[in-house]
């Protein structure tokens, strides 16, 4: 098993705060967009908020790439639909590209086992 820590933004605004929210909540995300991710190898997806600020883990299995599954985004038309919509509510993060939502971040530490 993999697992990345990947980051972004939402907009300051408190009541689209609350929309994205309700949109991730238990029942309310899209079936398409999950078994996509279940496709891409993705075992579990979490999101932490604090603030504007998003952290999301990503657990997947050993085989699983970025590029994979940013090809299979690519030809699901539900994922592009979603991904436009959560624009609405996301910002990048500060030296992020023009075309970047998710920036993976680096691990700089772990217990020592």
């Amino acid at each position: 098993m993999k697992r990345f820590c990947l980051a972004l933004d939402l907009k300051d605004d408190p009541e689209l705060i609350a929309e994205y929210e309700r949109m991730h909540a238990p029942g309310a995300g899209w079936p398409e967009v999950r078994q996509n991710d279940l496709n891409a190898g993705i075992l579990d997806l979490q999101i932490y908020r604090h603030g504007t600020r998003m952290v999301m883990i990503l657990e997947t299995d050993d085989h699983f790439s970025f590029e994979k599954k940013r090809a299979l985004d690519a030809t699901n038309t539900h994922v592009q639909e979603w991904e436009r919509l959560m624009w609405k509510y996301q910002e990048p993060l500060p030296g992020a590209k023009a075309d970047e939502k998710w920036l993976l971040m680096d691990q700089i530490f772990q217990f020592e086992k």
